[in-house]
């Protein structure tokens, strides 16, 4: 999972945090609707329930940041809260009502989950691609306004680089974050799924996978050698070429074989016919 900010949203958006008793509404459940940019594809049953029990318990202590929206309104910030809410039963929930541009909702959605530690690496990973293509931002200034490193963001966006099945493997934490970056140092692109095979089979960890990748990419690249052909071959072809005036290629396998006569204009192609036919 992503490791938390260790700031607060008050960090980032000190205007959401400061505000009085006033400014917080209770809205109906029904009245409301997830974030469409939120950057958490995977909400696990077992902490909705455990969260249900604890509203039931508590109430909800902390509003829901929402914004107003054409129906109702859109969560900003507390998706959890929203849906923990639903399974409780709850008619009514206590929110706080930001008028909110869309981007300033991916960034904020993006930072609750980034805090609390709920993203996969893949997930992040979608997010701060989404953040940067949306806010036309580089990756310095993106870790600039999250307060995270340059690195670690572009560690974590080139792991969308690699094959979906690797991608879907890290997402439901079958690999970790540290095994997709050991995998994009492998410089044979085709063994890239073999060693994954491997990796799953065996239950590798990261600093072996490190040493296997080492090891692989330090073997000299054998390439493989065309099988050389028997001088009759050689001679049969150079004949041809010579009568046809066009390069020839005679090709022979264990049960047969095949010649390839070069053309260029449809004028030559005529001029081989011919001779041919004769």
């Amino acid at each position: 999972m992503a490791k938390g900010l260790g700031k607060g949203l008050n960090a980032f958006f000190p205007e959401i945090e400061k505000q009085d008793d006033a400014s917080v509404q209770e809205v109906a459940v029904i009245e409301c609707r997830p974030n469409p940019y939120q950057p958490r594809k995977t909400f696990h049953a077992d902490a909705i329930e455990e969260l249900k029990e604890s509203i039931l318990e508590y109430g909800i202590i902390q509003p829901l940041i929402v914004r107003k929206s054409i129906k109702g309104y859109e969560i900003v910030a507390g998706e959890r809260r929203f849906r923990a809410a639903k399974e409780a039963g709850l008619e009514i929930i206590p929110v706080i009502v930001k008028d909110l541009s869309d981007e300033k909702m991916m960034e904020i959605a993006l930072l609750e989950n980034l805090q609390r530690e709920d993203l996969t690496p893949i997930e992040e990973a979608h997010a701060y691609a989404n953040l940067m293509t949306e806010l036309k931002i580089t990756q310095e200034d993106l870790s600039k306004r999250l307060g995270k490193s340059r690195s670690h963001i572009a560690n974590i966006v080139r792991l969308l680089s690699l094959p979906d099945q690797v991608v879907a493997y890290i997402n439901n934490g079958e690999l970790s974050m540290g095994h997709g970056r050991a995998l994009l140092g492998l410089k044979d692109k085709e063994s890239l799924l073999p060693f994954v095979n491997k990796i799953r089979q065996e239950k590798l960890n990261v600093r072996q996978v490190e040493k296997l990748i080492m090891e692989f990419n330090e073997k000299p690249v054998r390439k493989k050698e065309k099988p050389k052909k028997d001088v009759f071959i050689k001679e049969r072809e150079s004949v041809l070429r010579d009568r046809l005036g066009t390069a020839v290629t005679i090709q022979r396998g264990k049960r047969k074989g095949k010649i390839e006569i070069e053309f260029y204009t449809d004028d030559d192609l005529n001029r081989i016919i011919e001779y041919l036919e004769k």
